[in-house]
C-alpha cells in the first residue's frame, strides 16, 4: 500500500457490496428482492402516487426479510469501526444503503444519503422517526396525527439525497476517499471520485470485488470479497498512523 501517513480526515463511501456479504441481494442480483419487482413500480415517488400499498409492501418485505434472516454486520463494518475509533485525523462515513448494519457494528460518524428502510417520513409534517414494523396506507403520523402521508424515509429515484452539502464538504477537505463496494453507476455518488480528484490532492482507493464502472479514476484499488479486503486494507492504513 502506498504511503497515506499524514493523518489527514477520511471519507468513506460505501455501497450495497458491503451489505451483500451479510445476506442482502443489490439492484444486480438475478436471484434477489429487487429482481422480483421493476424498479419504477417501487422506488419512484409516481410509483407511491399510483399505488402507495404496493410500494409499502415492497418495504415491508425488505423490512421482515432483514428481522427474519437475522441479518447482521460482517467483518467489513467491523473493520471500518475500528477505522473510526483509531484513526487520528476522523472518518465519515456516506452509505448509499438504506439497512442499518453500520449502526449495527458501531459505526457514529455516519451519512445515510439515502435515507434508512426503517424509519418513516411524513410527507405532510416532515416528521422523521424510528420504524422497523409493517407501514400501510391508513397508518396515522404521531406527530401532526393525520393518514395519509407516511412513507418510507428512503430516498428514491428522482428525488435529491439526503445532506448533499455536508457531504461535498467532507469529500473536498479529505486527506484520503475510499469507495467500498460500488457499482459506480448510480448518481450522484458516482461522481464522488470526480469531486475529490479535481478539488483536492486526496488519496483515492477502491475496494470492490470488480472493478468499478470508473475504476481507472482511482489511484489504488483492492479487489476481493469486502469481508476479507476491507480489514486487510484498514489494518495496513492504522499500521501507518503517525501517533
Amino acid at each position: 500500500m502506498a504511503d497515506f501517513s499524514h493523518n489527514g480526515p477520511i471519507v468513506i463511501l460505501t455501497g450495497a457490496g458491503i451489505s451483500r456479504e451479510s445476506g442482502l441481494s443489490t439492484f444486480r442480483d438475478s436471484d434477489g428482492l429487487w429482481a422480483q419487482y421493476n424498479i419504477e413500480d417501487v422506488a419512484t415517488p409516481q410509483a407511491f402516487a399510483r399505488n402507495p400499498q404496493g410500494v409499502h409492501e415492497f418495504y415491508n418485505l425488505r423490512r421482515r426479510f432483514m428481522s427474519e434472516k437475522d441479518i447482521r454486520p460482517n467483518a467489513a463494518h467491523h473493520a471500518l469501526v475500528r477505522l473510526e475509533r483509531d484513526w487520528p485525523g476522523g472518518v465519515l462515513i456516506i452509505t448509499q444503503n438504506i439497512d442499518d448494519l453500520h449502526e449495527q457494528a458501531g459505526s457514529k460518524n455516519l451519512i445515510h444519503m439515502h435515507g434508512q428502510c426503517n424509519q418513516v417520513l411524513c410527507s405532510l409534517c416532515g416528521d422523521v422517526r424510528h420504524s422497523p414494523g409493517d407501514l400501510f396506507t391508513d397508518h396515522i403520523c404521531k406527530a401532526c396525527n393525520q393518514a395519509g402521508g407516511l412513507r418510507p424515509n428512503v430516498v428514491w429515484f428522482g428525488e435529491t439525497p439526503y445532506h448533499m452539502d455536508r457531504i461535498a464538504q467532507a469529500l473536498v477537505g479529505c486527506g484520503l476517499f475510499i469507495s467500498i463496494g460500488t457499482s459506480g453507476t448510480v448518481y450522484p455518488a458516482a461522481g464522488f471520485v470526480d469531486l475529490v480528484s479535481s478539488t483536492s490532492k486526496a488519496r483515492i482507493v477502491e475496494l470492490n470485488l470488480e472493478p468499478s464502472k470508473g475504476a481507472n479514476q482511482y489511484t489504488q484499488a483492492y479487489y476481493g470479497p469486502a469481508s476479507e479486503v476491507v480489514p486487510v486494507f484498514i489494518e495496513d492504513l492504522l499500521a501507518l498512523c503517525d501517533v
